[in-house]
């Protein structure tokens, strides 16, 4: 996934939501005063517009709501400086915060996308944040950016249902089919799909549905149904293929530069830090509904057919995962260190839910077939 900017996106997406604001306190002498001394704290988001603006502003009105004499002002994309440049920003205080993925600055370390876009341990994103939470992650994450010599500090929440395999001009029945398509991606995915003999490009999200109406890629995936429909690919293609282990769990990253972090009061690293982890339920309660409500209209409405991608294809996605992450792992002895902190957190955590939860397909065809 990049960062959104449709041109189609409606405009009540692509507006603002209007933040809570500053709250004021009942029976001050001076409220002015009080709102002239909060600190606002200038964050970037990624997106442009659609589903992932209006999460980013979901995070905001929540430190808004819950701070007296703190508040976040959101800026849209591009707004100071490119996607790819808002890690350096807010590390060099130009940004005091950015909202987006780890993904987005794969290209420093390759471990970035161990948090958010790395191999499946038979988890989802839930169980990627329990690990960065209860796990070990945030501290294996913090000590990265100190190697890196980052002046950051980053929260993680909403976790993401799995990516869709993609668009394609017809549906995908066997894995044969995937070698030698020309296929948008992005970060580790892209080695994992050219280890799969596809021809990898990699696009921003802005340019995915033109590329595709072109002939440039036959193939493409961005993030999910809500923000796919936004982009239009049901206009240039219309076999949609859901599931897929190339980016089966992923999150947002909220980072903010830790000078000004460490400035801040406790109370008020507190709300930044506890409004990521509430942001988390919000996220997935809102996203799962909305994905659910536009794969409705994506198939009933503009012509698309849904898929489910063929076990085969996915069992190759885990054969070229494997590939991926020994040779990377034989490069950069702490990837490996951070693979292995997961597989530990994966096999006890997985092993306790594989043998606990019911099998809820077999309840669903119960009741809806």
């Amino acid at each position: 996934m990049t960062e959104i900017n449709p041109a189609n996106t409606t405009a009540s997406r692509r507006k603002f939501l209007t933040g809570a604001g500053v709250a004021t306190v009942a029976g001050l002498a001076a409220p002015s005063i009080a709102r002239s001394q909060a600190k606002t704290i200038k964050m970037q988001a990624a997106w442009g517009g659609g589903i992932f603006l209006e999460n980013a502003q979901s995070y905001v009105n929540r430190v808004n709501a819950m701070s007296s004499d703190m508040k976040i002002e959101l800026l849209p994309v591009d707004s100071v400086v490119k996607t790819s440049q808002m890690q350096d920003a807010v590390h060099r205080g130009v940004l005091d915060a950015a909202h987006y993925v780890p993904a987005y600055w794969y290209s420093k370390s390759k471990t970035a996308s161990l948090f958010g876009t790395g191999p499946c341990f038979g988890w989802s994103s839930n169980e990627v944040l329990g690990w960065i939470y209860y796990g070990g992650g945030q501290e294996l994450f913090d000590e990265l950016m100190g190697s890196l010599g980052l002046n950051v500090v980053s929260f993680f929440n909403s976790p993401m249902p799995a990516q869709p395999l993609g668009w394609f001009k017809k549906e995908i029945t066997d894995v044969s089919q995937i070698n030698g398509l020309k296929y948008r991606t992005v970060g580790l995915a892209a080695d994992v799909m050219l280890e799969m003999g596809m021809s990898v490009v990699q696009l921003p999200g802005g340019e995915i549905q033109p590329a595709m109406k072109s002939g440039l890629i036959d193939a493409a995936e961005f993030n999910n149904p809500t923000s796919d429909r936004d982009f239009g690919m049901q206009d240039v293609a219309k076999d949609y293929m859901l599931a897929s282990f190339h980016q089966s769990q992923e999150f947002f990253e909220c980072t903010f530069n830790k000078k000004l972090f460490d400035s801040l009061s406790p109370e008020q690293q507190s709300i930044l830090r506890y409004a990521s982890e509430a942001e988390s339920s919000n996220f997935y309660w809102n996203n799962t509904k909305r994905y659910a409500d536009d794969l409705v209209k994506l198939t009933t409405e503009q012509g698309v057919n849904a898929h489910r991608t063929p076990d085969d294809v996915m069992a190759a996605q885990l054969d070229a995962w494997d590939k991926v992450v020994e040779r990377i792992s034989g490069e950069d002895p702490f990837f490996a260190k951070v693979i292995e902190s997961q597989k530990t957190y994966a096999k006890n955590v997985m092993g306790y839910l594989n043998l606990n939860q019911p099998d809820y397909k077999l309840a669903y065809k119960h009741y809806f077939g």
